[in-house]
């Protein structure tokens, strides 16, 4: 079972390279586009959209997951989003602002395979390795993710020659890699790990897992204190990055700060997202999900600070506070996963991690779109104040019982 689980980390690492080249590529070309189209109001929607669809397409992917495995999940998760780009490339060469929100909507069932690969990491591994099994897969994304945002210029330049927008570029980009990461794992994710996972259970107990339903892990989660909390870490730390991540290349772009600077400060955020996730991972398994939740949420409030008062064309500055952003949401998302792994049971898992994702990107879905609107309304260092009040809530949910007391 080892060999089996360090080669489905190995092939769902690699399709997480890819995926990140396409996710992280396409949102600041998704919130400048959003704007050139509809106004800076506009600006949020395009990841509003993305995050949403994510969110819509959480529980059938764990559905699919759990009937078929997660190579046909995770396969079928990218591409859809591949799809989606494809339709945002139609929309913004056509400039039809509803059409590239209708891609986005479909790029974002690539973010939700994305997310769940991370489940998918952990079905074979040792309980206490699971923090580190499940951060190695969201660590994986680092060489993509922060290679996206720099590919802004070249891929904008090819969509150039060729007739096209270029902001459609790093959907064209997109658009190739996850049907890159399709094949992959389709060729190379056996056996499913899931499916080998269940097989081991059953053999055991003699036990078939029951079918994967919202109201199952809705009343699991409900019943269990850990299980809230996981879902809140998760949740929060996730509507705070979207919320200040979205705005930030608007911010920069109304001094009229390049694409490539622009491009800069998205991957300083991504390496924050994703570089240290195997020191965070050890330090779930050593210490415990919760400590690490805490300062997950210390780091987030720490980000909106510095980028709050950061002005538009503080590279330097606005680039430490997306870095702690995607710092501290590594925190809360591998904190928060390994504790919702830990608490589940074993037939329960396949719906909470459903649940999961789908609060997780419906609360970013609102934060993003909530995100223009105070911009516009007020301003960016207004918007990076409001993001520290969920904050306050995840600390106090996460602060033991005799901390809550005093």
């Amino acid at each position: 079972m080892a060999v089996v689980q360090r080669r489905s980390v190995a092939s769902l690492s690699l399709a997480q390279v890819l995926n990140g080249v396409a996710v992280a590529g396409s949102l600041p070309a998704g919130a400048l586009l959003g704007a050139s189209l509809g106004g800076e109001g506009a600006a949020g929607l395009a990841q509003t959209a993305g995050v949403l669809g994510a969110a819509i397409f959480a529980l059938p992917l764990a559905r699919l997951a759990l009937t078929r495995g997660r190579r046909v999940s995770l396969s079928t998760g990218y591409g859809i989003g591949a799809a989606g780009a494809a339709i945002a490339v139609i929309g913004g060469a056509n400039r039809l602002l509803w059409l590239v929100l209708a891609g986005f909507l479909l790029l974002g069932v690539a973010t939700a395979a994305g997310l769940q690969a991370r489940f998918a990491a952990a079905d074979l591994a040792e309980p206490q390795r699971r923090g580190r099994a499940l951060a190695l897969v969201v660590w994986a994304g680092t060489v993509g993710a922060v290679l996206g945002p720099n590919l802004l210029d070249v891929s904008g330049s090819a969509a150039a020659e060729v007739g096209l927008p270029e902001l459609t570029g790093p959907l064209l980009l997109a658009g190739a890699v996850l049907t890159v990461a399709v094949a992959l794992l389709v060729a190379t994710l056996r056996p499913d790990p899931f499916l080998l996972a269940r097989s081991i259970a059953s053999s055991e107990s003699d036990v078939e897992p029951p079918a994967a339903r919202l109201r199952d892990g809705l009343a699991y989660v409900l019943s269990h204190r850990r299980a809230i909390l996981g879902i809140s870490a998760v949740s929060i730390g996730h509507v705070v990055m979207i919320m200040v991540m979205v705005m930030t290349p608007v911010h920069m772009a109304r001094v009229d700060v390049s694409l490539r600077l622009i491009g800069l400060v998205i991957s300083v955020h991504v390496l924050g997202m994703f570089a240290f996730s195997p020191l965070v991972g050890w330090g779930v398994d050593r210490y415990g999900p919760v400590p690490l939740i805490m300062l997950g949420a210390g780091i987030l409030a720490a980000a909106c600070a510095a980028a709050g008062i950061a002005a538009a064309d503080n590279v330097a500055l606005l680039g430490v506070g997306l870095f702690l952003l995607g710092l501290g949401w590594s925190c809360t998302l591998i904190g928060g996963s390994t504790l919702l792994t830990d608490d589940a049971a074993p037939a329960d898992r396949p719906s909470v991690q459903g649940l999961s994702d789908l609060v997780m990107n419906a609360a970013g879905a609102v934060g993003g779109a909530c995100a223009g609107i105070i911009v516009v309304s007020t301003s960016y260092a207004v918007l990076c104040a409001v993001a520290t009040a969920p904050i306050v809530l995840l600390l106090l949910l996460a602060a033991p019982p005799t901390m809550r007391r005093g």
